[in-house]
C-alpha cells in the first residue's frame, strides 16, 4: 500500500511528473491507504467473540445514513454501494464508488461509510475500498432516489 509520503516521493523523483491525481487530494489519515489506484478506508476492529454474519437490514440502514452533501438522497439509494460482503467473523468488506473521480468528498466519504457501519452491533472490522471501474451511473440509482432527484 502507498502512502502519501510515496506519492509525495514519487512526485519529486519523475521529471515526467504531469501534476496532482486523485491520491494527492485524499485524506491519508491514520484509517485509509492507497493502493495503484485504488483508496481504501478502515473503522472497528476484530470481535473477541463473533457471533457470525452482522445483520444486513442493519448495515444496510448504517449505509442510508451517510450522504453526500451535494445531492439530497444517501448513498445506498444512489446506488454507490457496489457490493457488501458479511463475513462469518462479523468483519464487513465493502465496495462502492462515487458519481465522479473529481467529486469533492472522495477522501471523506468512504471513511464515513466505514465508520458508520462500524458502529452496528455485531460488525467487526470493516473495510471500504473505492472503486472506479465500473463507474457509476444513474441507472444505478434506487427508484425512490430518482423520484427525490426529479430523474
Amino acid at each position: 500500500m502507498r502512502s502519501a509520503e510515496d506519492h509525495k516521493l514519487a512526485r519529486e523523483n519523475d521529471s515526467g511528473y504531469l501534476g496532482p491525481g486523485l491520491p494527492e487530494f485524499l485524506n491519508f489519515g491514520a484509517n485509509t491507504s492507497s493502493e495503484g489506484d485504488g483508496f481504501r478506508a478502515t473503522a472497528g476492529s476484530p470481535l473477541d467473540a463473533p457471533q457470525g454474519q452482522a445483520d444486513a437490514v442493519a448495515i444496510e440502514d448504517a449505509l442510508k445514513s451517510v450522504h453526500d452533501p451535494e445531492i439530497p438522497v444517501n448513498i445506498f439509494d444512489l446506488g454507490l454501494i457496489y457490493d457488501v460482503i458479511r463475513q462469518d467473523n462479523g468483519d464487513v468488506d465493502i465496495t462502492m464508488s462515487l458519481t465522479a473521480p473529481g467529486c469533492p468528498v472522495a477522501g471523506e466519504m468512504p471513511g464515513q461509510v466505514a465508520e458508520a457501519v462500524a458502529l452496528v452491533d455485531s460488525v467487526g472490522s470493516v473495510s471500504v475500498e473505492l472503486v472506479w471501474d465500473p463507474a457509476w451511473t444513474p441507472d444505478r440509482m434506487s427508484d425512490d432516489a430518482k423520484l427525490a432527484l426529479d430523474w
